[in-house]
């Protein structure tokens, strides 16, 4: 197999660790396993969006699943404000701790390395500078780009497109099966990333590459 050009990043949850958002909730007085429930909860609104063809950007979304997500529960302050401290919290998370070494494999073996999220490439753009990564990358993309979600392919091929690559020479890098499958279904090589042991959906083609971290996956496309 060729080696690749340019490698594709998801950003939420998979270059960003989501753990600190637990104590979110429960600082507003909510419990701590709402937190990846709503996480789930609006890629599942952004997802089916998409599949009409409509859009809504993650920081709607995410208010919107938020208000309703704590209408039925006890908060210490008003709805609005606790989602505002909900939200807030997506903009200094940290990325996970095999995130800068990986990244720095990747880019000493001459890999092109952009990002492809669902949420704002502002967030991105934060997560990136805070880590001290921001230079290692070459784009920061969003669906608002494009204004759908992943997985669509015109996601994908508006990645390609701003690279000037085929798709083909690309990896598409995530924890999430779906967005894969999306990007599989444009042509793309794709990396899956198992931090948790988990088993990848057997009704999904395979992904390219499946590994435990950022550092093993430069291992592999760099063997």
């Amino acid at each position: 197999m060729s080696r690749p050009s340019v490698i594709v990043f998801d950003v939420n949850e998979t270059l960003s660790d989501l753990t600190p958002l637990a104590d979110r909730f429960t600082d507003v007085g909510a419990p701590a396993h709402l937190a990846p429930l709503w996480f789930a909860s609006v890629l599942r609104e952004g997802i089916a969006l998409a599949a009409l063809g409509e859009f809504a950007t993650f920081a709607t979304l995410g208010r919107e699943v938020g208000r309703s997500l704590l209408a039925g529960v006890d908060i210490d302050r008003d709805a609005d404000a606790a989602v505002d401290h909900v939200m807030e919290g997506f903009l200094g998370l940290p990325v996970h701790p095999d995130v800068p070494g990986g990244v720095a494999a990747l880019r000493a073996a001459g890999l092109r390395l952009v990002t492809l999220s669902n949420g704002a490439a502002a967030v991105a753009e934060r997560l990136l500078g805070d880590a001290g990564l921001r230079e290692d990358f070459e784009h920061v993309l969003s669906v608002e780009d494009v204004g759908v979600w992943k997985p669509s392919e015109r996601v994908y091929g508006h990645a390609a497109t701003t690279c000037g690559t085929d798709p083909a020479d690309m990896v598409m890098v995530a924890v999430h099966p779906w967005d894969l499958n999306g990007a599989a279904h444009a042509r793309m090589r794709t990396a899956w990333i198992n931090r948790s042991g988990a088993t990848y959906p057997g009704y999904l083609p395979p992904p390219t590459y499946t590994v435990s971290g950022l550092p093993e996956l430069a291992a592999a496309l760099t063997d």
